[in-house]
């Protein structure tokens, strides 16, 4: 389809209508014939191109994220002619060298080529020397929105600008500086309100702190209460420090106050792990009232709550913190790895009270040292100059279309996600087995997890997590999540496993 019948079912019917006209001519580059479309200059003035001109962000990189939705929805293809850079900005009335900017980025993007005085074109998919599309990886998808690299490199001019670099290459044991505590105070009171910056201690990342929790609450051979599909990091973790890990029955809404206590009473289990917001792996928010019921139970039996809550700042009207409830019973973490990027290498732990955070702390420094000082300091730096919060509503945008994207191509309705979350849960037809998916997505070259990943007891579920922010762009998301919409409608017995 060419790029104006693109622009056709994203609403320029006129420009569609005034550009019909296309003559074949053979690329080399493509290898075959392709389709020419005639540049705005050849088809006439006073084109509409304002759908290419929406939501945020530099207006160049609209140009690009437009160019990028074309291609994943199968209206842009290879061999498609774009109109000449001139003509485009007069059309949009930008200035030439934003077209230029917007190009060139599209060219290191490989989502176009030039040729010269032939024009630019859409260009064929890179080729992948990667044998694996990796849709397992859960971390955020690179906001088309903000030039991230640009982003960095201020980050990282001002932190050297206003820091000793001695001190940043330094040992740094305390949990965080003033201003890093300051600045996770600014990033947590969206979720707990007013938070005291010294209740406050950095992690270089929510495993640490998951680790450093579990030693400092428990013993070895202590339960930790937990739901049947669960975090796999938690799994790992009791096991590696020899916890017991009970499983509480579980309704549509999460974790039961029933269960809750069954396992206090049951098993002395004096620990409970909850990751209520957009849970991984199943997506599922847990209701404010059960949150509240909850938090209840461990008050009354002095249940101690890890609270693990990385995707609240993605979420749309997310319930407030089970600390709202039991104030005394939760250890809150929140990391920037999901929300942000995982190489700020920063989680957010508030504690109950100074007794617990000064167990914690210690458990932490017994575990892993500190937190890197010179990305706490480009994460804290961020925070205060509102960087952060910038380059979270580009994740924000981004992740939205990337579940729009997979509704399209993986469901007919029957399944919905929540709008901001970075991974769907996808619940398989009777047909597949996930250990069966598992293998097959691979032989066709995409990864993704299976739920036996997160299964912490006997209780299975047919279904697989699939991640949506580890490909770069989305135009290949979009090819990656087709092939396995294809083999899923395809069944198993479309594949034989290879035996050597």
């Amino acid at each position: 389809m060419s790029f104006w019948s693109c622009l056709m079912q994203s609403g320029c019917m006129d420009l569609a209508a005034r550009c019909a006209h296309t003559s074949d001519q053979q690329d080399p580059y493509i290898g075959g014939k392709v389709t020419r479309t005639k540049s705005i200059q050849e088809a006439g003035n006073g084109v509409d191109w304002s759908a290419a001109l929406s939501g945020h962000g530099p207006r160049y990189l609209q140009i690009v994220r437009f160019l990028e939705r074309a291609m994943a929805e199968g209206h842009l293809r290879p061999g498609d002619r774009l109109p000449p850079q001139r003509d485009l900005a007069g059309q949009l009335h930008l200035d030439l060298t934003t077209v230029t900017r917007a190009y060139a980025e599209a060219r290191g993007r490989d989502l176009i080529h030039a040729r010269g005085a032939l024009g630019t074109y859409i260009s064929t998919p890179k080729v992948e020397l990667a044998p694996i599309v990796d849709l397992s990886m859960n971390i955020p998808p690179p906001p088309a929105s903000v030039d991230f690299t640009d982003l960095l490199r201020r980050g990282v001019e001002q932190v050297l600008t206003r820091a000793d670099a001695n001190m940043l290459m330094t040992y740094h044991p305390g949990g965080g500086s003033k201003a890093d505590r300051e600045a996770g105070a600014i990033w947590l009171a969206p979720v707990l309100g007013r938070v005291e910056p010294a209740r406050i201690v950095t992690s270089p990342g929510a495993q640490a702190a998951l680790a450093a929790l579990i030693l400092a609450l428990t013993k070895p051979g202590d339960a930790i209460v937990t739901e049947s599909m669960t975090y796999p990091g938690l799994l790992g973790a009791s096991r590696q420090l020899s916890r017991r890990i009970v499983v509480a029955d579980r309704d549509a809404h999460g974790m039961t106050p029933e269960a809750l206590e069954s396992a206090y009473r049951k098993e002395g289990a004096k620990v409970v792990y909850l990751n209520p917001t957009m849970q991984n792996p199943t997506t599922r928010t847990m209701p404010e009232h059960r949150r509240r019921d909850i938090a209840r139970v461990a008050a009354k039996h002095d249940i101690q709550i890890i609270e693990d809550d990385p995707y609240w700042r993605l979420a749309e009207d997310a319930p407030p913190s089970l600390s709202h409830w039991a104030p005394g019973q939760v250890h809150y973490i929140s990391t920037l790895s999901k929300c942000l990027t995982p190489g700020l290498r920063t989680a957010y732990v508030v504690s109950p009270d100074d007794n617990a955070r000064i167990r914690f702390l210690a458990a932490l420094r017994a575990a892993t040292l500190m937190s890197t000082p010179l990305m706490t300091s480009v994460a804290t730096q961020w925070i205060h100059d509102g960087s952060a919060i910038q380059l979270l509503e580009g994740v924000k945008n981004e992740a939205h279309a990337r579940q729009q994207l997979a509704e399209h191509i993986l469901t007919d309705g029957s399944q919905h996600w929540p709008a901001g979350g970075i991974h769907i849960w996808y619940e398989l037809p009777d047909s597949w087995t996930t250990q069966a998916l598992a293998i097959a997505a691979r032989l066709e070259g995409l990864a993704v997890t299976s739920s036996d990943a997160f299964a912490a007891g006997s209780e299975s579920a047919t279904a697989i997590r699939i991640s949506l922010g580890g490909v770069k762009d989305r135009a290949r998301l979009g090819q990656a999540l087709q092939r396995l919409a294809d083999l899923i409608r395809r069944g198993p017995d479309s594949f034989e496993p290879v035996v050597i």
